[in-house]
């Protein structure tokens, strides 16, 4: 018989290892190539202390002079919060009940439930990965009719919840569900009507997300202070960057070049936009060289440049590719992905005032570069 401690029990010896695994090798292939680890975490804070330059302690001299002076490591301290991450599923009473006297239908409505929360985590943790940390996922340049026109609709999906700001940052939409995305013309509705304060310069951000994500590439490439070092006064955290008018392998070797020769940092992962992909794929072609592919771990598949895989990914904004060492990356966090347990154990709970129970997975992370300069970023010209 099937009773909510027999389904509380399924969720933490069956589920969570699944989807664990999942979320962690599965979610995207960037991620999967990123160390995960608890160190560093102090109480509600990352505090990493990251080295930069070199230790000054060298020289040659005369056989009787003065030894070198020392000169210690160069060190700077990151401090970041840890980001909070949630994923939540919910069942009715009247779904556990109908199923009480029948495992294989409840553990098939458990199944809906966990492929449900993982595609749907998947896609908010692919995501954030190559966000800003702000949550931004589109800006409306139009409204018509209840249609938003926004700059892109690669962050978007039918069902994600979302909030609305305007430009002064203030909520003007909020919980409002995606009902259709039209690709092709960059344009979305959702399941509320629009007050007359949503206009062109909107923001749009997954629900009560807004300054509270992941510190992507977006971030790391874009913020002008970054872990509480400011960039401007401390040149070692700018990365490279650089606009190209065509993608050749002399682009490619150009920036990793540059990354070898001046901070010694080694690229061992490309990530670029599926329009960039595409653009090498043709530039292979033209010049007639062999593709040579690659499987990484996760079951992903790439193209290779020297070794080096090529993955196209959907969240990779248009036209740009990063050149990575994804060994100067990790994701610090106070715990692996858990369910978030009553004082009494229980993981499935009872909504207030509502017959549904709901069972919410966490976890407090962020990621860290200790290298901001050791990595690349190609941007594509019109």
């Amino acid at each position: 018989m099937v009773t909510l401690t027999s389904a509380d029990n399924a969720l933490k010896k069956v589920y969570l290892e699944v989807i664990s695994n999942q979320l962690n090798t599965n979610a995207n292939p960037f991620l999967a190539k990123i160390e995960q680890t608890s160190k560093d975490v102090w109480g509600k804070e990352i505090v990493k202390v990251a080295p930069f330059g070199i230790n000054g302690g060298i020289g040659a001299g005369d056989e009787d002079g003065a030894l070198p002076a020392s000169a210690e490591n160069k060190y700077v301290k990151f401090v970041t919060e840890l980001k909070n991450l949630y994923g939540k599923i919910e069942i009715s009473d009247k779904a556990i009940r109908a199923s009480e006297n029948n495992v294989g239908a409840f553990v098939n409505l458990l199944n809906a439930e966990m492929e449900g929360l993982i595609k749907a985590s998947q896609f908010n943790f692919g995501r954030m990965l190559f966000g800003d940390g702000t949550g931004k996922i589109a800006t409306i340049s139009a409204v018509s009719s209840g249609a938003m026109t926004v700059d892109t609709v690669k962050n978007m999906i039918e069902g994600l919840v979302v909030d609305i700001y305007t430009s002064a940052e203030s909520k003007v939409v909020s919980g409002a569900r995606i009902t259709a995305v039209d690709r092709a013309n960059k344009k979305f509705t959702v399941d509320k009507e629009l007050p007359e304060t949503v206009v062109a310069t909107c923001f749009v951000t997954v629900q009560n997300s807004y300054g509270k994500e992941l510190t992507g590439l977006g971030a790391i490439f874009g913020a002008s202070t970054l872990y509480g070092v400011t960039k401007a006064t401390n040149a070692w955290m700018n990365p490279y960057t650089a606009t190209i008018s065509s993608i050749s392998d002399s682009a490619l070797q150009t920036a990793i070049d540059y990354l070898d020769e001046n901070v010694g940092s080694v690229v061992d992962y490309i990530t670029c936009s599926s329009d960039v992909k595409r653009a090498y794929i043709a530039y292979l072609a033209t010049s007639r060289q062999n593709f040579e592919y690659m499987e990484l771990q996760g079951g992903f598949k790439a193209i290779s440049y020297n070794g080096i895989p090529v993955v196209s990914d959907r969240f990779v904004p248009d036209s740009t590719m990063y050149l990575l060492n994804t060994k100067e990356f990790a994701l610090h966090q106070l715990c692996d992905w858990q369910w978030l347990a009553g004082e009494d154990g229980r993981i499935l709970k009872q909504n207030s005032g509502y017959a549904t129970y709901s069972a919410t997975l966490v976890k407090y992370a962020d990621l860290i570069c200790n290298k901001p300069a050791g990595q690349a970023k190609l941007t594509l010209s019109a």
